[in-house]
């Protein structure tokens, strides 16, 4: 039996954030420390099997509650439905005839839920790859973003940008342009123009999360998303410096130029502070690592942070100051391991 397994990793977003999702400029990284995998086998009829996130059994009323809040509905199921739905829908549009054949399909995650570390792409990403290799359809790779993107933003109304589906596919660290001027149409989906960073360039980052402070992304990007549609100026400028961080981030990160590179990531957190109402125990996190003198900024949405950290002294102070507010502190691995 023809047993196929793809897995998508977590991410983190060096600089740039959130300006992918308004034309902006990006610079990311995969973080293989955390995964969703995806397992897909031939079978009689079309099965989704139900992980343990789609929980149906709770420890009490406000434990459901609470699910509800972080999670929704329906758990990660509906990102696997509405996937093969856009697979489907994509493989129409490009007359592409898929065979008649049926699946049975499961996906597990480890990535910390709702912490900025993309874990709902990244099961998305999984079950689109095992589709690709199942029926043996290429769509190219610029594309996969973008069509990823569409099950959230157009299938489910979850808002998001581009950037976490990008180094999800592509892996590595990227540096991703979304200026009008340069995204295009391929496929009926609009691309941005993408560029990977060799890994020798890398920085020494460190990642931080704390599953304490778990919080839905689209609560932060909705809010954004209608600011910036209705001309608010502070946000309309926000992006543009943003994009520009991000520029000066690819220059640094070139130049192996750490230091400015830090002063960057800070600053790239300072101009979100100042857009943003941003959660108490969010703030505590970059603060706490700041103390230290150790550069910090949100991953993504918030709950979990990345920074620059090359002495191992400071590294391990930054763990011990971290672990008194329950966050867990780890060095991200970027490359692929053998």
């Amino acid at each position: 039996m023809l047993i196929i397994k793809k897995r998508a990793y977590a991410r983190a977003g060096l600089v740039g954030n959130p300006s992918d999702g308004y034309y902006g400029k990006t610079i990311s990284v995969i973080v293989r420390n955390f995964w969703a995998e995806a397992v897909l086998y031939e079978w009689d009829q079309l099965e989704l099997v139900l992980s343990q996130e789609d929980r149906s059994r709770f420890d009490s009323i406000y434990d459901l509650a609470r699910d509800v809040r972080l999670h929704g509905y329906y758990g990660g199921i509906r990102l696997v439905k509405a996937t093969i739905k856009r697979f489907v829908e994509y493989c129409d549009s490009q007359k592409i005839s898929l065979p008649r054949r049926n699946f049975s399909i499961r996906y597990q995650s480890n990535i910390p839920r709702q912490v900025g570390l993309a874990g709902s792409s990244a099961i998305i990403v999984a079950v689109l790859r095992c589709l690709m290799e199942f029926y043996g359809v290429d769509i190219p790779l610029r594309v996969q973003p973008s069509l990823a993107l569409s099950v959230e933003k157009d299938e489910l109304g979850i808002a998001g940008g581009l950037q976490d589906r990008v180094i999800q596919v592509y892996e590595g660290m990227v540096y991703m342009d979304f200026a009008r001027e340069v995204m295009e149409t391929i496929h009926g989906y609009p691309c941005g123009v993408y560029e990977p960073i060799d890994l020798a360039y890398l920085p020494p980052l460190y990642l931080a999360y704390s599953r304490a402070a778990a919080e839905p992304t689209e609560v932060i990007h909705n809010d954004l998303r209608g600011r910036y549609e209705r001309g608010e100026p502070a946000v309309r400028e926000a992006m543009v410096q943003f994009a520009k961080l991000a520029e000066q981030g690819r220059k640094a990160i070139l130049e192996k130029d750490w230091e400015t590179l830090g002063r960057l990531m800070d600053s790239n957190f300072d101009l979100r502070r100042k857009i943003l109402n941003l959660a108490p125990e969010h703030i505590e996190m970059v603060e706490r690592a700041r103390s230290l003198k150790v550069p910090a900024k949100f991953a993504g949405s918030g709950g979990a942070i990345v920074g620059l950290c090359p002495d191992e002294t400071t590294f391990q102070k930054l763990r011990e100051v971290m672990a008194e507010i329950d966050c867990e502190v780890l060095r991200p691995i970027v490359a692929p391991t053998s």
